[in-house]
């Protein structure tokens, strides 16, 4: 669990809710007219935009942002200089079967034990690298809707509001129900793109990056063991992508 997330989701909220209850209850804040409009019609619409498949994955896609990152870039580094030892020492074939921290490495040291030369490797992993981009950037465009379609769906609940309002001027009792649609439809569609959705989209995309740095260093160490670069040398090269503290350490613990 990525307790940045959860905290700052849980403590945005949290900020929230405890105006409203100063101000004199949640009660106030809650309608459902408001809620249909807002969260149900903003769900359709995004329902609509997208293809099912995408729809539905892009909610797996939310949950990563409340996991913690998986890439470890140090202990890449570690386990490619140990790699490119051992190649240099007994050859190619020994890296038969060592255990890797991912799937993607586990493919590319298997294109070369399987006698396959750098350039095929690295284009294959590449190819790879902007399937995932493109997979990303489906489920994120479902969380863009969200922030998108979410205060235009406040909107409209405004603009009903209004007009039940105005409709109604002759009666007194009417206007206030027609009056709480109308602003707390901005609430909501205010709250689902900037407390709820956008934090996420930000998040995500993050994450995207931080895996795609992740990967093309998994190619360049890789490429560094086809070509029998010494680790030494492709601890060097890798080490570029880390924070001056972390290469300082790296260095002095090499």
């Amino acid at each position: 669990m990525d307790l940045a997330s959860l905290i700052g989701l849980i403590g945005a909220v949290g900020m929230i809710v405890g105006a409203m209850i100063s101000g004199g209850g949640i009660g106030p804040f809650i309608d459902v007219p408001s809620i249909l409009i807002v969260f149900g019609g903003t769900l359709f619409a995004v329902m609509y935009l997208l293809p099912m498949g995408v729809f539905l994955g892009h909610f797996g896609a939310m949950a990563k942002c409340f996991m913690p990152s998986t890439f470890k870039t140090e202990q890449l580094i570690e386990k490619m200089v140990e790699l490119s030892n051992l190649a240099r020492k007994d050859g190619m074939m020994a890296l038969e079967g060592q255990q890797v921290t991912d799937k993607f490495f586990e493919k590319g040291l298997q294109m070369l034990v399987d006698g396959a030369d750098e350039q095929k490797m690295a284009k294959q992993l590449k190819q790879e690298i902007d399937a995932m981009k493109r997979r990303h950037a489906a489920n994120q465009s479902g969380v863009k809707a969200w922030i998108d379609i979410g205060p235009a769906m406040g909107m409209i609940g405004t603009l009903i509001g209004l007009v039940l309002m105005l409709g109604n001027m002759a009666d007194p009792k009417a206007i206030g129900p027609a009056m709480a649609v109308a602003l707390l439809t901005t609430l909501y569609g205010a709250f689902l793109a900037n407390v709820l959705f956008g934090p996420m989209l930000a998040k995500l995309e993050g994450y995207s990056a931080d895996e795609v740095v992740y990967r093309e260093l998994v190619i360049e160490g890789l490429r560094g063991i086809a070509k029998g670069d010494s680790g030494r040398n492709i601890q060097d090269q890798l080490v570029t992508a880390l924070a001056p503290k972390v290469q300082q350490k790296m260095a002095e613990a090499a």
